[in-house]
């Protein structure tokens, strides 16, 4: 008889090294780490090398074909009549060489004011071998995860929008798994659930030369998540980001802008309930955590970057990511270039932890674009 555990086991280890989250893995055996874990925590990553350059900033930044990523809002400002973008990502090949995050978007204008899109999640994790209590092989299996979206946005003023979107999301890390004999044998099966995003966005230019863009988004707002037979189910990342962008044109070919963002899970702390619902969960998480006021604080992350665009046909960009050590302890500079020319767009992104043997060292992101009025 197969063991319960090793299942669990094992697909806690794809879940935890594919996420977000896994530089908390660096933190040693036993110790308290605080850290606020959900399930899919590849929502929350910055699937474009455009933000992940810019330290996974991206709420307020101006609107491009992976607004809807970041906030749906932003869609009522796009520029162009259409645009489709394609991101890739070999993730976590300090570790294994089979893991990817591939991101298509793309959205098409309705009118001047407002504008519909769709994009694709997939998170490919590779193969993972599970083996029975003897240490004998049980079977080989290749976990994934998708996240399929639509989104709408319109402006309701010339400095102000609104944004809506909508999502399905698989996630499936072991399959469709029988452990055990007897009344009550442990199932794993693939979680399926859906969710909305639902986020502003404001953008007035102050002067001649000067922008502020002021977004704010509250993502994946959907339905807990089952892998097994169980009562057990757990949150999706939902997640509260409000975030800044303010451009200064140097002069009508030099532009420079800063963006920053703070972003903040809005499900229960460690410790807290995790039983109650959905709604309950969003709006107990701003004072559940056992350490108070201060340790929620610790909950929020911050993200910030520099963008330099010459001419609008070359960038560079800069950022950096930080998080509370009691909370994951994930910090790291991100540096990245693009370029455009007439209709095409490239990107490319590469992130540099602050520490030593992080998982995520040496993580590159590539986007290409296709922009047509």
């Amino acid at each position: 008889m197969y063991k319960k555990s090793l299942l669990v086991k094992a697909a806690f280890f794809v879940a935890a090294f594919a996420s977000a989250h896994v530089a908390s893995a660096q933190t040693t055996i036993g110790q308290d780490t605080r850290t606020v874990t959900t399930a899919v925590p590849i929502l929350t990553v910055a699937p474009d090398a455009r933000s992940a350059a810019l330290g996974d900033a991206g709420v307020a930044l101006s609107p491009d074909a992976n607004a809807p990523h970041w906030n749906p809002a932003k869609l009522g400002f796009v520029q162009n009549d259409m645009s489709v973008s394609f991101s890739y990502s070999p993730w976590l090949r300090k570790i294994v060489d089979d893991m990817s995050l591939s991101y298509l978007s793309g959205y098409k204008k309705l009118s001047e004011t407002s504008a519909i899109s769709a994009s694709l999640l997939y998170f490919d994790l590779g193969d993972i071998q599970f083996i029975d209590a003897q240490g004998h092989d049980i079977t080989e299996f290749s976990p994934k995860e998708y996240a399929l979206s639509v989104a709408y946005g319109q402006a309701l003023s010339e400095n102000f929008s609104l944004g809506i979107g909508a999502r399905f999301i698989r996630s499936n890390l072991a399959g469709n798994v029988t452990i055990g004999g007897g009344a009550q044998p442990f199932e794993s099966k693939p979680g399926n659930t859906a969710a909305v995003d639902v986020g502003v966005y404001y953008n007035r230019d102050l002067s001649q030369n000067l922008n502020l863009a002021l977004g704010a988004n509250i993502a994946n707002i959907g339905g807990k998540i089952a892998y097994t037979n169980g009562d057990q189910k757990d949150f999706l990342p939902t997640n509260l980001k409000l975030g800044t962008a303010i451009t200064y044109s140097l002069d009508p070919a030099n532009t420079l802008t800063f963006v920053l963002d703070a972003n903040k899970l809005l499900v229960p702390s460690p410790g807290a309930d995790s039983t109650q619902t959905v709604l309950s969960g969003i709006f107990t998480s701003f004072g559940d955590a056992e350490g108070g006021f201060s340790e929620e604080l610790q909950e929020i992350n911050f993200s910030g970057g520099i963008e330099y665009w010459y001419n609008n046909l070359f960038a560079a960009r800069a950022g950096y990511f930080y998080e509370s050590p009691e909370k994951g302890n994930r910090k790291y500079v991100s540096l990245g270039l693009g370029l455009r020319y007439q209709k095409f767009g490239i990107d490319a992104a590469y992130l540099i932890p602050s520490e030593q043997g992080n998982p995520l060292a040496e993580t590159m992101r590539f986007s290409i674009a296709l922009n047509l009025d």
